[in-house]
Order: C-alpha cells, then sequence, then structure tokens
C-alpha cells in the first residue's frame, strides 16, 4: 500500500523490480492514488487497486468491496498518514510490514506487527528497499524501467527540435514554499540558450500555480522558450522527461521520475534536504541549501533536526542563488561534451 505522492510512488517501482527478480511467481498488488495509478499504469505485473483519495465514504466502500474474500500473505505498509493507517485494516495478512518507529507518525506502529530496520539518515529510495530487505531478499542497486507508452514518446519528439540539446524546467513542486523564484529560472533559462545553444521547455501541471509560474517565466526571459505548462498528460510529461538532456526542478515529483528515467537533474532544495529526498541518480547536481536553512530559520545544526524535517518558510527557497545553479548548469554541459 502507497497511496501517494507522484515522487514517492516511483520510489516503489524498485522495490517491486526487485521481488520480480527474486520471486517471479509472486503475484503484487498495489492499492494506489488515482493520479498514482495514472504514472505508473503500464507496469507489468502488477495488478493496481486505485483509491480516489477524493471520492470520501463512496471510495472507502468501494475500496472495501474490492478486497472483501482476499487475503495476502504479506502487507507492505509504506504509507504512514493517518488516512493509509486506518485504510490498512481493509488488507488481511498475517505480516503486516512497516515502517521504524523513527519514521513512522499517526500512530503507524499500531497498524503493523513487524518494521524495517531503522537506519539513520537514509535516503527515501534506499529506505524503500528496505523492506524486501526485510523479507530476507538481496538488493542491487535500484532498478526502475519505467514504463512509457510509445504515443508519448512520439507526442514528444513532435514537440521538440530533437538534434538541438533540450533543457526541461519543471518548476513547480505541490508545495508553493518549495518554489524557486520565477525571475531566478528566468535567468538560468536565458543562460542555457544564449551560452549554451540549448532549447527550453516548460512543463508542468494544469493548475493555477503552475500555469502562473509558467506564464511568469517565459515573460520575464529575454529569450524565447516552449511553454508546454498545463498542455501535456502526465504520460507525454513522461515522455518530455525521458526525452531530455537536463532537467532543473525542485522538489518535485517530476524531479524523481526524470531521475528514474535515467535524466539528469539540477535539483534545486533548501526546504528539503537533497540528501533525504533529491534526485536519486542526481545528487551530486543537486543545489542544496538545506543547512543553511536550518541555521538561519531553525537556529540548530541540520542533523539535529527531526529526519524528514522540511522548513517550508517565506523566503526559504531564494537561499539558492542564480550564480550557484548556472555553476552546476555549466559543470553539467563541461561533463556532456567530453563525453560526446
Amino acid at each position: 500500500m502507497r497511496l501517494s505522492a507522484l515522487g514517492d510512488a516511483s520510489h516503489v517501482v524498485p522495490v517491486i523490480r526487485c521481488l520480480q527478480k527474486e520471486w517471479p511467481e509472486t503475484p503484487i498488488t498495489w492499492i494506489i492514488g488515482t493520479l498514482e495509478h495514472r504514472l505508473l499504469r503500464g507496469l507489468e505485473g502488477v495488478e493496481f487497486i486505485v483509491f480516489n483519495k477524493r471520492g470520501g465514504w463512496n471510495a472507502v466502500t468501494s475500496l472495501r468491496k474490492t478486497l472483501r474474500g482476499h487475503t495476502f500473505d504479506v502487507l507492505l505498509h509504506m504509507q504512514v498518514s493517518a488516512r493509509a493507517n486506518l485504510l490498512s485494516l481493509l488488507v488481511k495478512a498475517p505480516i503486516r510490514l512497516g515502517w521504524d518507529r523513527q519514521r513512522s507518525r499517526d500512530f503507524h506502529s499500531w497498524f503493523i506487527n513487524q518494521a524495517v530496520q531503522s537506519v539513520p539518515m537514509q535516503h527515501q529510495v534506499q529506505g524503500f528497499l528496505e523492506f524486501p530487505r526485510a523479507l530476507g531478499i538481496s538488493v542491487d542497486e535500484p532498478c526502475w524501467d519505467l514504463p512509457i507508452e510509445s504515443t508519448a514518446r512520439r507526442w514528444a519528439q513532435e514537440q521538440v527540435i530533437v538534434e538541438k540539446p533540450l533543457l526541461l524546467i519543471s518548476p513547480c513542486s505541490s508545495h508553493s514554499l518549495r518554489n524557486w523564484p520565477a525571475a531566478h529560472y528566468a535567468v538560468v533559462a536565458d543562460y542555457a540558450v544564449t551560452r549554451l545553444g540549448m532549447q527550453v521547455v516548460l512543463t508542468g501541471g494544469p493548475g493555477e500555480l503552475e500555469r502562473d509560474m509558467g506564464s511568469s517565466i517565459e515573460r520575464l526571459m529575454k529569450e524565447t522558450c516552449l511553454n508546454l505548462v498545463g498542455q501535456d498528460t502526465l504520460e507525454q510529461s513522461k515522455a518530455l522527461l525521458e526525452l531530455a538532456d537536463l532537467v532543473i526542478s525542485p522538489d518535485s515529483g517530476p524531479a524523481h521520475i526524470a531521475s528514474a528515467l535515467g535524466t539528469p537533474v539540477i535539483g534545486l532544495y533548501a526546504a528539503t534536504w537533497s540528501r533525504r529526498s533529491g534526485p536519486y541518480n542526481s545528487l551530486d547536481l543537486c543545489v542544496d541549501r538545506f543547512e543553511i536553512a536550518a541555521r538561519k530559520f531553525r537556529n540548530c545544526e541540520p542533523g539535529d533536526l527531526r529526519w524528514g524535517t522540511r522548513i517550508e518558510v517565506p523566503g526559504v527557497m531564494e537561499l539558492i542563488e542564480t550564480d550557484d545553479v548556472i555553476a552546476q548548469l555549466h559543470s553539467w554541459w563541461e561533463q556532456r561534451e567530453s563525453m560526446i
């Protein structure tokens, strides 16, 4: 069971791949949120039970009916929210494996009878991989192999100049205080166009916040970009993230999806710590000011805070300077050029 969010759902995929590799005959059922199912519905070998988190009691009743008469050998209870904890009572399983006490909340420990190993200061991807480890499975490096529909790939290729290096900017997190200012994105985007000859594409969801951010970046840029914010489906967004040469994003679902697809990501971190929630395959590219934020806004060292603490306060993301991001962009570019 893992209902949300997009980034965390993508972290579960290596668990699925690990189970499929070790126990290829074992049926796997995933209770998942509606949006997250749209991201992962093509995942082979998995039966999805979709729970509409906005469906109220009707959704709970529907889930109860779906699970009635089903008994599972193991429940991997991967979400600690109160709602997920209560819904887990609908799942009949003798082994109920959940998070360790340090990573629990909302009385999560009451709803499980076994816990994963507690590993201090562990990245979320490795944290999820503690579930197969607790089942006695040896875990190698995480593997995603995310499915993307061929029609979405064709759509993505039709939007861009395939022969030109592509910088994809996904500027918004679902938490507005994790977002970098539009003016900063515009400066970096202009640098990518004028100094590196890249094409810049803006992407994001259809919400008002995302649309406003995309419009602001486009207006503040001196150069031209392609603004696709709100114009692509989730499947098409995956295809764009795969096609991109580089992605710039705050702590967000697209950052983790891009990393899972093998695309380098410059992650922008100050409200959260990239050591825990950065794009797993691009941690070296992140611009991280969480330690400075801890001292400025919490008056303590970052290691003194509970692992997973968010410092979502006005002004925190402005600790990241445009020069910091341009330096990482330039470093990535030089490495790319050396490999061509």
